[in-house]
């Protein structure tokens, strides 16, 4: 699965910190944890930020950390 910057949104922002929700689909949730997934939203995603992805094959929820170059998803 590619990143797709349409299916994240906001949930909920303040003092700096992002709740994110990002839409799946049919794309297995296993993708979310390519170092390079969310590397066309680093404009918008910082470290400590939380996502909850969901989709057909379940959910997710996890925290932006920096990984070298790459945002990546710590599973919480």
């Amino acid at each position: 699965m590619a990143f797709t910057l349409r299916n994240l949104s906001v949930l909920a922002y303040a003092n700096g910190f992002t709740l994110w929700h990002y839409r799946t689909g049919d794309d297995a949730l296993s993708a979310l944890d390519r170092d390079d997934f969310f590397h066309e939203a680093g404009d918008l995603i910082t470290p400590g930020d939380i996502v909850m992805a969901s989709g057909s094959h379940g959910a997710r929820m996890g925290a932006i950390a920096r990984k070298g170059a790459h945002l990546v998803l710590n599973t919480l």
